[in-house]
């Protein structure tokens, strides 16, 4: 397989994480977001939403989006699952992972911070309070969320969850840990989500989630 991405992508990371936890070989082909490789012909006439990241498949299909493309390596490749085998787990782990990928990401996006200052001609300043201000409220949503599933892990007699759902890696950790890195380099206040830094805490201890990290990748930046 070959991943085309952008190693400060959090879409990206997502699907890195997911490749390294189910342990599969790829072929990592750098797409350079801020020089805009993504709209260069030979790119964007492939990926018809010229983003990041893609996915070569082995038979040579192309993949796009994160989220399909981790449940498609997931039915593919079962083992280890990053989803659960039981529908209401599944359900519980799909809608974390939507809280960050459909509510927090589409509003701190590179191309959204750009049009943002180029456009609208938003002071940097005010441009970084508006990434603050969503990442930080999404967040502490998800934080309430998983309050809300460890209470009800515990009244169905399951044990606390250690990650973000049960004690093993799923969809819901593959979106967490890549917007906890990107809110950081923001300096998003991250005081206060217990819950939701200890399960990124706990990934982070995997090496699976140490290989996918930005400054492990070979475009990486300082």
């Amino acid at each position: 397989m070959k991943l085309y991405n952008y190693f400060r992508s959090s879409a990206s990371f997502r699907v890195r994480i997911a490749l390294e936890v189910k342990g599969l070989p790829y072929d990592y082909l750098p797409v350079h977001l801020v020089k805009a490789e993504h709209l260069a012909p030979g790119y964007a006439d492939r990926v018809g939403d010229t983003l990041v990241p893609a996915l070569q498949t082995d038979d040579g299909h192309l993949l796009t989006q994160s989220m399909a493309i981790i449940e498609y390596l997931d039915e593919t490749h079962r083992e280890p699952a990053l989803l659960p085998g039981d529908a209401l787990a599944r359900a519980r782990v799909r809608a974390l992972a939507q809280m960050v990928a459909c509510e927090i990401h589409p509003l701190n996006n590179l191309r959204v911070l750009k049009y943002l200052k180029h456009q609208l001609q938003v002071e940097d300043a005010a441009k970084d309070a508006w990434y603050r201000h969503w990442v930080r409220k999404g967040l502490e949503a998800f934080e309430r969320q998983l309050v809300l599933l460890d209470g009800e892990r515990q009244a169905a007699g399951l044990a606390a969850s250690r990650l973000c759902w049960g004690d093993t890696p799923t969809l819901a950790d593959c979106c967490l840990v890549p917007q906890i890195f990107n809110g950081r380099r923001f300096h998003v206040d991250m005081d206060g989500l217990p819950r939701t830094m200890s399960a990124f805490d706990a990934c982070m201890a995997l090496p699976a989630f140490q290989r996918a990290q930005p400054s492990a990748c070979p475009d990486h930046e300082a």
